[in-house]
Parts: structure tokens; sequence; C-alpha cells
């Protein structure tokens, strides 16, 4: 399998768990010796189910985070508002280009620009106003997404789903949802991998493309 030939990529997430969309691909980078870091915007605290602590999802974005073989200071974790990002769009704005100067990617994965949730759709459209010298992909949550065009495949094998799956078992507060499912994350990746012609991918919105 080709190393992926970047060398330095940014993973934009709205919501702890977000990079499920892309955490195959996350692994690929870092055996490809790419610099990977995730910033996620909200820890959820008003979503998080009865009978968990408020900030228990900060604490299973790192555990998931060290698992997928992330550096600690690799995670960058801010306090918005969940659900209410469009509110807070420019405040979003300013630490995205602020991400920008400082660590300069030249490959950002972000929320699919087809995804209907407010405040992944804050991070798609500000993240690509902020990163547009940079080559984007938009990642694919499905539960969101209504037109999504997977344009790009990036092919895993069965080690990087397996390490996947084992990641988003790690959000604990989260394994109600079903998303969350090991048969789904599995048939997802054998879906993208048929439309590729290989046994496993991830299907990304090709939203620009520096070469």
């Amino acid at each position: 399998m080709e190393k992926l030939n970047f060398k330095r990529a940014l993973v934009l997430g709205a919501h702890t768990d977000d990079e499920f969309g892309c955490t195959g691909t996350i692994l690929r980078l870092l055996e490809s010796g790419v610099e990977v870091y995730y910033a996620v915007f909200s820890s959820c605290e008003e979503s998080v189910p009865e009978g968990f602590p408020k900030d228990v999802l900060l604490h299973e974005v790192r555990k998931a985070a060290q698992l997928i073989g992330l550096a600690n200071d690799h995670l960058i974790v801010y306090d918005f508002r969940v659900r209410h990002f469009p509110t807070f769009r420019q405040e979003i704005l300013e630490e995205l280009v602020k991400l920008r100067n400082r660590l300069k990617p030249d490959l950002v994965l972000l929320p699919a620009y087809s995804d209907m949730h407010q405040d992944h759709h804050v991070i798609s459209i500000e993240g690509l106003r902020a990163f547009k010298f940079a080559s984007i992909l938009g990642y694919e949550l499905p539960m969101n997404t209504i037109a999504f065009q997977h344009t790009c495949f990036i092919e895993l094998m069965s080690d990087h789903v397996k390490r996947k799956i084992e990641a988003l078992r790690c959000y604990e507060s989260q394994r109600f949802r079903s998303y969350s499912r090991d048969e789904f994350i599995e048939s997802l990746a054998k879906v993208r991998g048929v439309q590729a012609g290989v046994e496993y991918a991830e299907a990304f919105e090709v939203l620009r493309m520096k070469l």
C-alpha cells in the first residue's frame, strides 16, 4: 500500500467522536509519517446522557486519540456550545485561522460540505474559508449527509477497520448511537471498498485538491 504523500494534516471535528468519519485515514496518514493534528470544537457537555459525568466526552476523546496513535499535544479541544455553532461562526473562524497560521497543514479533513448538522456545517464552511490554499477533503458522517459526493476513496486494510472500531468503542457514553455499532462501521467500509474496487475504504468529498 502506497504512502499518503502529505507533510502535515489537520482533522477538524465539530464534536468529540466526529473523527470516526475518517479514523482509518488518520491511521493511514500516521503510518505514512504524516504529522497529524485533531482539533475538535465541542466536548458536548449538554448532550451527555444521564448517568455520565458532564466531562466524560473529554476523557473519551483523549482515550480514542491515544489508541489511534495521536501525540498528546496534537489533540486540541475547544469548548463551543453544542448545537449553537452558527451563533459563534466568527469566533470559530478566528480559531481556525490561528490553527492555519500555527500548523500550516497541507491536508485538511473536515465534515462534508453536504453535512446538514448545523455544527458540522459551520466547521465545513469556515474550514473551507480558513484553509482555502490547502487540499481539503470532506469526510462522511452518514446520519447527517443527504447528497454526499463520494469522489475520493482512501483504501483501508482490515487492521485499519479493526482499530477504527476499537477507537469508537472508547466512547462508552455514545454506545447507544446506531453509528457506533461495530457492524455498521465495518459494513460502511465494505460498501466504500466495493465502490473503489478494494476490500475496505473511506470515502470523501473533494473540496479542494492542490497538486
